[in-house]
């Protein structure tokens, strides 16, 4: 088994009305250096969506989740963004910000593998329906 290393992560949230500060978890986003790994697992719950924000249409929230895994993957899809390093798109990404989709503060743990982490992860914040 390898040894651990460590990983720091987010949850993408959909925050539909910024004032009244509700929101669904919309994804994980996480980065281990070590391992020069940087991926996100999202899952936009429409039905949660139309019941917390009806005048939200759910293309256009999930068009802007779409681009998030491109992101982390930094090819040519992610257009400029992909010319900054692994840790330049995850504090990129990570970044505050007041629009309807949002990152939770940064969290580090130490894992094995990131790739299971994320699934983890992903799991535990998006439910079993994956």
């Amino acid at each position: 088994m390898p040894d651990p290393c460590v990983f720091d992560y987010a949850i993408v949230r959909i925050v539909p009305r910024v004032e009244q500060e509700e929101f669904i978890n919309a994804g994980v986003i996480l980065f281990c250096r070590e391992r020069r790994y940087l991926a996100a697992r999202l899952r936009l719950d429409a039905a949660r969506l139309a019941a917390l924000a009806p005048e939200l249409d759910p293309a256009t929230v999930q068009a802007h989740l779409d681009l998030i895994p491109l992101i982390c993957a930094g090819g040519r899809a992610a257009g400029p963004l992909a010319k900054l390093s692994p840790v330049e798109r995850f504090r990129w990404l990570t970044s505050p910000r007041s629009t309807v989709v949002q990152i939770s503060p940064v969290h580090a743990g130490l894992c094995a593998d990131p790739v299971a982490t994320l699934e983890e992860l992903a799991q535990r914040v998006l439910g079993k329906g994956r």
